[in-house]
């Protein structure tokens, strides 16, 4: 029987593991998302699976075995709990490409965690943790839940990352 099963690749190597499970006549999924990165005073978009280091490939164990994926470049090990192979329901698999857009890109809403209720540039006081009552502006959202805002420590502008849900609006 055809089913979904999950694989877990080498660090860094989910790509490579799917190119080579293609090679290989399997059909292999890696949900991605756009990612924001900066590097060396630069932003840029770059593709991020969606869980790192792992992937989906949909085969019949029963005919072909799992030597052929478990052995493939850029694989680890297939995703067992003490027995064989693990499935994923095909429902989780069509749940995942019903988030993709045109670009086969899980689409990840702002519009609607925590960060959106903030925009670039607003004031805001850090409500709980170690930075209780600090105030700064924020300077971008990095997901659904994380942003970045500039606050004034010592004397001079650090970027710091926090929940969005530490934060509210300052007066």
């Amino acid at each position: 029987m055809i089913l979904w099963h999950c694989v877990y690749t080498k660090s860094r190597a989910e790509v490579w593991a799917q190119n080579n499970l293609w090679g290989r006549g399997f059909d292999a999924y890696l949900p991605q998302y756009l990612k924001r990165r900066r590097h060396a005073r630069r932003t840029e978009w770059v593709r991020t699976p969606l869980f790192s280091r792992y992937l989906f490939v949909r085969a019949d164990l029963e005919e072909c075995g799992s030597g052929g994926i478990s052995f493939a470049p850029g694989v680890h090990s297939m995703v067992s709990f003490g027995g064989p192979p693990a499935v994923v329901p095909e429902s989780v698999i069509a749940e995942l490409r019903s988030h993709e857009n045109s670009d086969g890109l899980i689409d990840i809403d702002f519009g609607r965690g925590p960060s959106s209720r903030y925009r670039e540039g607003d004031r805001v006081r850090v409500a709980s943790g170690a930075l209780l009552d600090q105030v700064g502006i924020l300077q971008c959202r990095e997901d659904q839940l994380r942003v970045v805002i500039l606050l004034n420590l010592l004397g001079r502008t650090v970027r710091v990352r926090v929940s969005a849900d530490t934060l509210v609006h300052a007066g």
